[in-house]
C-alpha cells in the first residue's frame, strides 16, 4: 500500500533539534545504522497500564475515514479501527506491542486454516456461537459474500488479494447480479474453502484483511454500506455524521469467549472529526476534562514536538512506533540518466540520509533505512550495508561511479515531490550538488501527487515514494515496488522506478510458488540486497508514527502491523468516571 510523505520547514527543523538536545543529552545512542534510543518515548511499551472497563474513549481526528466498508477498507489505520472494533476476520494479529504483534491467531476461524493441494486450497471452520449485532448467526456464506462483493466495480478501493489469488476470478464483477465465485465454497454454515490459482504459503495472513470478514447479503446497501457496516465485532455504529462525528456503542451479542484479542474496555467510543492537527495536540497535551480520555488519530504535528519532548510528564504519553513502511528515492530507470547502472549506484553514495532525518522531524521520528524491506518484514534484523555505513554519504565513491558511468561532471535531473516534502527535496538537492548533480524541484499538491508521478510517460527523473506491506510478508512489498509487470501507463503507484528486470521477476515467481512460508520469507529477505545492487531506488527512511494519549488513557501502544496506529482492540481508560462525551 502506498503512503504519502511529509516534511517540516527549516525553522521547525532547527527548533526540533534544540528540543531533541534538551530531551536526549547524555542518553542518545546510535547503533551504527542511524537508529537512536529514545529515552522517555513509549516505543514497544504500553502507555498508562491496564485499562478499567467502562467510560467513553474519545478519538480526536482531522479527517474522516476513507472507507469503513470492509470490502473497500485498504488504509492501514482504518483497517485497524474497522477490524478491531466493527468486524472480525478469519484470522487476526495479536494485540501486543513489538514483534509479538506481528503474530497471527484465529479470529472467526477455529485455526489458522488448513492447506491442501500443495497450498492451492485452504479450508477454514468458523467457531460456534458467533453472532452479529442483532443476534443472528454469522455464517460462512457471509464471508464468501464479502469476498465476492470486493470484486464489484462500484465497491472499488479495497484489498485486491482475492482478485490476485482466487482461481477462476478473471472478469468476475461481484455478486450483485446474482453471479457467485465457484472457487469459494461453503459446504455448510461453518465451513469455507478457497481454491487458489497458485500456492500461497501465507494465506493465513491474507485472511487477516477486512475482505475476509462477514457481510450478510440481506444487509447489502452498495456504496451506502460504508455508512453503516453491520457489526460482527465488539461495537456497533450508533450514529455517523461523515466528516463530523462517529459514535460506537457496545454490540451486546459479541461474545468475548470467542475472541482472544479484543478486550472492548470502553462502553462508548466517540470519534470527533474535522479538527486541526495542532489544536488536537494542544488539547491532549493539556489533557483537561474529556481530553484526558482522548487519543489522537493522525500523526502529531511536527510543530508540537518541541512542546512534548522536553516535558517528561507529557513525553511518557507519546507513542512513536515504526510505521513498518519504507520511504525511498525512486530513480526513473526507463530513460537516461538512470537507465545507467553506475549512475544509479552513484546516487546511493551521494544522498545524505542524515539530512533526510533532520528534514523529516529528526531522530525521534525517523530511522535511517538500510534496505528496501522494513524491519517489520525482516524480524527487526538490520539490512546489509550494501553501500557502506556512512549516514551522510560517500562523495568520493559517488564521483568515481559517475565517471565510470560517463558523467564525471554530473548531470541535471528533475524531482517531483508533494508540497509537504519540499524541505526533503531541498536536502536532496544540497547533498547531490556535492557530486555535480543539479536537481530541479517540482512540487505538486498531495492530492494529485501519486497521479502525477504515476503518469509514466511524463514521470520525473526522481520522486520520493514509499510502500507499506499489507501484512508481514515480503510478497506484499517487493513485487508491488519492483516487479516490472505491474507497471501501468497511468496510475502507476508501486513501481515508481519503472524497474524491469527479468532475473528479478523470475526469482519473484519462484518465491511466490514456495509452499513453505518460512522459506519464502527468508527468500524475500535475501532478494532485497540483490535488488539493491541494481539500484532502482535509494532507501531513505523508516518513519515513526507519533501519537499522543490523554492522561486518563491506559493500554495504548502503536501496533507494528497498522503503521504504528494505536491498537483499538485493547485501549481504554484508567478511571472511566473521569470520561465524558
Amino acid at each position: 500500500m502506498t503512503r504519502h510523505t511529509r516534511a517540516m520547514s527549516a525553522s521547525l527543523g532547527a527548533s526540533l533539534a534544540l528540543a531533541l538536545l534538551g530531551a536526549c543529552t547524555g542518553n542518545a545512542d546510535d547503533d551504527g545504522a542511524g537508529r537512536h534510543q529514545r529515552p522517555g518515548v513509549s516505543t514497544g511499551t504500553v502507555i498508562g497500564g491496564t485499562p478499567v472497563k467502562g467510560g467513553t474513549l474519545t478519538v480526536l481526528s482531522d479527517q474522516d475515514f476513507a472507507h469503513l466498508d470492509p470490502a473497500r477498507n485498504w488504509v492501514m489505520p482504518t483497517m485497524d479501527f474497522g477490524s478491531r472494533l466493527l468486524y472480525r476476520t478469519l484470522t487476526t494479529f495479536k494485540s501486543s506491542p513489538g514483534k509479538v504483534g506481528s503474530e497471527i491467531v484465529p479470529d472467526l476461524a477455529t485455526d489458522l486454516g488448513r492447506p491442501s493441494d500443495g497450498g492451492r486450497t485452504w479450508t477454514f471452520t468458523l467457531k460456534p456461537g458467533l453472532k452479529y449485532e442483532d443476534g443472528t448467526p454469522i455464517k460462512a456464506q457471509d464471508v464468501k459474500y464479502n469476498v465476492e462483493r470486493s470484486f464489484a466495480p462500484d465497491l472499488a478501493g479495497g484489498p485486491d488479494y482475492a482478485q490476485r489469488y482466487l482461481a477462476g476470478a478473471k472478469d468476475y464483477t461481484g455478486p450483485l447480479q446474482g453471479r457467485h465465485l465457484d472457487s469459494v465454497k461453503t459446504p455448510d454454515d461453518r465451513t469455507i474453502v478457497f481454491q487458489l490459482r497458485r500456492p500461497v504459503a501465507e494465506f493465513s495472513y491474507t485472511v487477516t484483511l477486512p475482505t475476509f470478514s462477514p457481510v450478510p447479503a440481506s444487509r447489502e446497501k452498495g456504496v451506502q454500506y460504508d455508512l453503516r457496516p453491520f457489526s460482527s465485532g465488539p461495537y456497533r455504529i450508533d450514529t455517523y455524521e461523515r466528516g463530523k462525528k462517529l459514535v460506537l456503542v457496545r454490540n451486546t451479542h459479541w461474545d468475548p469467549a470467542t475472541d482472544q484479542v479484543r478486550k472492548a474496555y470502553p462502553d462508548r467510543i466517540v470519534v470527533q472529526q474535522g479538527l486541526k492537527r495542532g489544536q488536537i495536540d494542544d488539547r491532549i497535551i493539556a489533557s483537561s476534562g474529556p481530553d484526558a480520555s482522548a487519543v489522537e488519530w493522525s500523526d502529531m504535528d511536527p510543530a508540537s514536538i518541541a512542546k512534548v519532548l522536553p516535558r517528561p510528564e507529557v513525553r511518557k504519553r507519546l507513542a512513536a512506533e515504526q510505521t513498518g513502511c519504507t520511504d525511498m528515492l525512486a530513480l526513473n530507470t526507463s530513460r537516461a540518466p538512470f537507465d545507467n547502472l553506475e549512475l544509479r549506484q552513484a546516487m546511493q553514495y551521494a544522498v545524505d540520509k542524515s539530512a533526510q532525518v533532520t528534514a523529516n522531524g529528526g531522530p525521534a521520528l525517523n530511522d535511517i533505512a538500510t534496505g528496501y524491506l522494513p524491519p517489520s518484514l525482516t524480524g527487526v534484523r538490520r539490512a546489509d550495508f550494501i553501500y557502506g555505513r556512512s549516514t551522510t554519504g560517500d562523495v568520493e565513491k559517488a564521483k568515481k561511479l559517475l565517471a565510470e558511468g560517463g558523467k564525471p561532471d554530473g548531470f541535471p535531473a528533475t524531482i517531483t515531490v508533494s508540497t509537504g516534502d519540499k524541505t526533503r527535496a531541498e536536502a536532496l538537492q544540497q547533498s547531490l550538488s556535492r557530486v555535480g548533480v543539479r536537481l530541479q524541484i517540482q512540487t505538486v499538491d498531495p492530492s494529485v501527487y501519486y497521479d502525477t508521478i504515476g503518469d509514466t510517460k511524463h514521470a520525473p527523473d526522481m520522486a520520493i515514494s514509499g510502500w507499506c506491506p499489507d501484512y508481514p510478508s515480503g510478497s506484499t512489498f517487493l513485487p508491488f515496488v519492483f516487479d516490472g509487470r505491474t507497471i501501468r501507463e497511468k496510475g502507476n503507484q508501486g513501481n515508481v522506478s519503472q524497474f524491469r528486470d527479468k532475473a528479478v521477476e523470475k526469482r519473484m515467481d519462484e518465491i511466490a510458488a514456495m509452499s513453505d512460508a518460512t522459506r519464502a520469507n527468508q527468500a524475500w529477505i535475501d532478494l532485497d540486497p540483490s535488488i539493491q545492487r541494481k539500484s532502482p531506488a535509494v532507501p531513505l527512511l523508516w518513519e515513526r508514527k507519533p501519537l499522543l494519549a490523554g492522561d486518563n488513557i491506559a493500554g495504548a501502544f502503536g501496533h507494528p502491523v497498522w503503521t504504528g496506529q494505536f491498537d483499538f482492540a485493547v485501549i481504554g481508560l484508567k478511571d472511566p468516571a473521569k470520561s465524558q462525551g
